[in-house]
């Protein structure tokens, strides 16, 4: 069996701290500057040091977003195994720990590493598209954010201050809002452009909206999320992702509560299919005659909107793997 030596690396912005080991015990640490040469140097470095390739060494990064990029995008180049951890979960697998710093993070993940090596999933870029398109979405929400900042505040203080001064303030925000909202109908067109421009996303983009209550903007995230439909597969690790698959919440015999949704969960996946669990109530006669079943049945509408969540990400992942539109009436075959 060839020897493996395993890098936990904790990604700061300007630099980052590394701690490499081959039993879990012995650590070799260095902190690093977070740039493409530095990086380059450091891995000469490590190979200088204890003469391996790249199929003997598997690294492990906490998630950090684009502080991680220039790591992930040598690598990468590179072919060296990686994968992209969240903190929670990397804490969570350590117990009970006292201190924290660089050095002892890169610690902690490089032995998060060694324990975890045969259940880890190894990160893969994601196609440039599906990066702008992130991108895209990424502008959108600021923008959408930015447009309510002005919007809510004018209108919720309508009948608690003068009109005049409502109009003082409306007057000065009114080319701001429009502004915002002309960058928001731009980068939608950008959207659909750079769906349409490429088939793969376009085709699963179609069959994800044919289900009603999904439009372009929670398929594109699904897409994304999904790293289109390769990394989760399955409806259910997708609901349990997003926050809308309930757990039991019971131990022994004094607690016996009602089943609960995760507090760890994707929040904005949840609260755009909240919305589009929403639009299929109302106009989708299946899920309005479901909805209002399980209400009169005395179930919380919040829980039953989560059951609609469901069935929206239900019909995308089955409509997805059989490669077809969601038909929506149904006839006997035997008929």
């Amino acid at each position: 069996m060839k020897t493996l030596y395993f890098l936990g690396i904790d990604v700061g912005k300007e630099k980052f701290h590394a701690a490499i080991t081959i039993d879990g015990v012995n650590f070799h640490d260095q902190e690093v500057t977070n740039s493409p040469a530095a990086i380059s140097d450091y891995f000469q470095q490590l190979k200088a040091k204890f003469s391996f390739n790249s199929k003997q060494l598997i690294v492990c990064i906490e998630h950090t977003g684009i502080y991680s990029y220039p790591l992930l995008d040598f690598l990468t180049k590179k072919d060296i195994s990686v994968c992209v951890e969240p903190a929670l979960r990397i804490k969570q697998s350590q117990g009970m720990q006292r201190g924290k710093n660089d050095k002892m993070d890169a610690t902690r993940i490089a032995r998060y590493l060694f324990k975890n090596q045969g259940e880890l999933k190894f990160w893969k870029p994601k196609r440039e598209v599906i990066q702008k398109l992130r991108a895209l979405l990424v502008v959108r929400d600021r923008l959408l954010k930015a447009k309510m900042q002005f919007e809510v505040p004018i209108k919720e203080s309508g009948e608690f201050i003068q009109k005049s001064i409502r109009q003082l303030t409306l007057t000065n925000c009114k080319v701001t809002i429009q502004a915002i909202a002309k960058d928001i109908k731009r980068v939608d067109a950008e959207i659909s452009a750079l769906i349409k421009k490429d088939s793969q996303l376009n085709a699963q983009v179609k069959i994800a909206t044919s289900v009603t209550g999904v439009g372009i903007i929670i398929a594109a995230n699904m897409i994304i999320t999904t790293n289109e439909f390769l990394d989760i597969t399955n409806h259910k690790k997708f609901a349990c992702y997003s926050g809308i698959a309930p757990f039991p919440n019971q131990s022994g015999k004094s607690l016996r509560g009602k089943d609960k949704v995760s507090h760890m969960a994707n929040k904005k996946i949840k609260t755009l299919l909240h919305m589009g669990a929403r639009s299929a109530i109302q106009h989708s006669p299946d899920i309005k005659l479901y909805y209002q079943r399980k209400v009169a049945e005395g179930k919380s509408k919040f829980s039953v909107l989560n059951a609609v969540c469901n069935k929206l990400v239900s019909r995308v992942f089955v409509c997805i793997k059989n490669q077809r539109m969601y038909q929506k009436i149904y006839q006997n075959r035997l008929a």
